[in-house]
């Protein structure tokens, strides 16, 4: 038996996505498909004083022509000191601040990235490796090509051995469950209801924002907030 979810590549992603990737064998960066503005895949939220607050990374879109993700170009570098600077004063207050600054900083201030995607892996495997978890993370594109929405994900699947499909619940509006039960693939929905609230800084119990506030706020306790990670 082995597990699988697909999922865009995001930044800094909130601990849903985490939940998801260690709750399967293998997780699949879907990147090369298109690039889509204004949403997770460039951005995150942080909490501050005033309220949430968007971090974003600012990419070269060309025209409205088809651009993967995994073809997305980052737009300079300035950015990621800016990134830095806003999470200093908003969570050096946490009580793991010092702890995770350690390895995050360096990602932030003495790496240096071209892609969107190499971006966005970077940062999921450096969180990855804090919360020990252990999956396994691949490409889409490390996978022959072939066409339809939900025939491609279920021939992902195929191509890495897995006999179960886990799929966030978003996807109940597109996926077409027939095409996993003739293949043979057992298509399971991952449920993100019911997190514990942990203590957070600033105010109002917020649950989107990025996996960094969990971190900076819980450190190795962490894992108590997921269901999921060891």
């Amino acid at each position: 038996m082995k597990k699988i979810a697909i999922l865009q590549s995001n930044y800094i992603p909130w601990k849903g996505y985490f939940d998801m990737i260690a709750a399967v064998d293998e997780f699949i960066l879907y990147d090369d498909m298109q690039y889509t503005r204004r949403d997770w895949r460039n951005r995150n939220q942080i909490k501050t004083p005033q309220g949430v607050q968007w971090l974003t990374v600012p990419v070269k879109v060309k025209g409205k022509y088809h651009q993967k993700i995994r073809e997305t170009e980052i737009d300079g570098m300035e950015w990621a000191s800016a990134h830095w600077k806003s999470l200093v004063p908003n969570y050096r207050r946490a009580p793991y601040f010092a702890e995770i600054a350690v390895w995050l900083e360096p990602l932030y201030l003495d790496r240096s990235y071209t892609h969107l995607s190499q971006l966005n892996r970077c940062f999921i495997e450096a969180i990855c490796d804090y919360l020990s978890i252990k999956t396994v993370i691949s490409n889409s594109w490390d996978y022959p090509p072939s066409d339809g929405k939900t025939e491609r994900l279920a021939d992902l699947c195929i191509e890495a051995g897995g006999t179960e499909y886990i799929s966030g619940p978003a996807a109940k509006d597109y996926v077409d469950e027939k095409v996993f039960k003739d293949r043979g693939i057992e298509l399971t929905w991952f449920d993100y209801a019911g997190y514990p609230e942990y203590p957070q800084l600033w105010g109002e119990f917020t649950h989107g924002v990025t996996i960094l506030d969990l971190l900076f706020n819980c450190g190795p306790e962490s894992a108590r907030c997921m269901r999921y990670v060891a």
